[in-house]
């Protein structure tokens, strides 16, 4: 969360730094002090505060306290636990674990609703009008591509996944607006993904970035019909594979499903009752 508004800091207004300085330097206090007195030390005024807040992707001063309180006050720690060579099998157990743990519960108090309420409206609205949705990553974020196409056709949205970036470029370039490109990657850096987001941007279409808030996918999610819903997280990318990024960018999708489904109500579940009656049939009989 912290890292969040270090990232955006150039990019605030005067005033609303100031109140971005004074939440860096005692982070604590700020999640416990009432706005005037928030807006006393920072020299601003109370609606600044309050702006700040939303500027940063939170719904207000009540939903930042509230993460902010969770992220300074929370028992697991929040250390990244690197795994060394000569670790027993009980401590990669443990490291990769509490790793796991700590990041999604870092998540849960970083995560903006209102970025996450806006994704949704825009993808349920592609869904009643039989736009398409179109999901791009490469490399472990090409795996969470599919398993969001795979979530999503379930719901009877016109959805593909794409990992190859010639296909993807192929794909933005068909995108028109009303379309929605859900855009995945850990690092943000992806010269394939970076064309891709700027064609579908220039198409019309709705861009939804799942990423780090620093990086350069990240950024072209500052404009108008466009969504960064930013996962942070410390990884160790020399000693194994990043699966914690991969557990959050799954998370990411799940909110996204499940609050699209639930907007576009109960004439899905007898589709569904449907699908897991067919599977059914599939099994082996035991």
């Amino acid at each position: 969360m912290l890292e969040r508004v270090k990232a955006a800091l150039p990019a605030l207004p005067p005033a609303e730094q100031r109140v971005a300085k004074l939440l860096l330097t005692d982070a604590r206090s700020f999640a416990s002090l009432p706005v005037s007195e928030l807006a006393d030390r920072a020299h601003v005024s109370k609606p600044t505060v309050v702006r700040f807040c939303r500027s940063v992707g939170y719904d207000g001063l009540a939903d930042f306290k509230l993460k902010l309180a969770g992220s300074v006050n929370e028992g697991v720690p929040f250390v990244h636990r690197a795994v060394d060579e000569d670790d027993k099998p009980g401590d990669i157990i443990v490291k990769v674990v509490d790793n796991a743990v700590a990041a999604l519960l870092h998540y849960r108090n970083d995560a903006a609703s209102h970025a996450f309420e806006r994704a949704i409206d825009a993808l349920t609205e592609s869904a009643r009008h039989n736009k398409r949705i179109e999901f791009y990553g490469v490399g472990n974020s090409g795996i969470v591509a599919q398993d969001a196409q795979h979530k999503f056709f379930r719901l009877g949205v016109n959805t593909v996944a794409t990992s190859d970036g010639h296909v993807q470029l192929m794909s933005a370039t068909m995108l028109q607006p009303g379309d929605c490109a859900v855009i995945i990657s850990n690092s943000g850096r992806s010269r394939d993904l970076l064309d891709a987001a700027d064609i579908a941007r220039k198409k019309g279409a709705t861009i939804i970035i799942i990423t780090a808030s620093a990086s350069p996918l990240a950024q072209l999610a500052l404009g108008p019909g466009q969504i960064l819903l930013a996962v942070d997280h410390p990884e160790d990318f020399d000693r194994y594979s990043p699966m914690v990024s991969r557990l959050l960018h799954l998370i990411a999708v799940d909110i996204l499903t499940t609050g699209v489904a639930l907007k576009l109500g109960q004439h899905l579940r007898p589709v569904l009752q449907e699908i897991k009656k067919n599977l059914r049939a599939k099994r082996y009989a035991g």
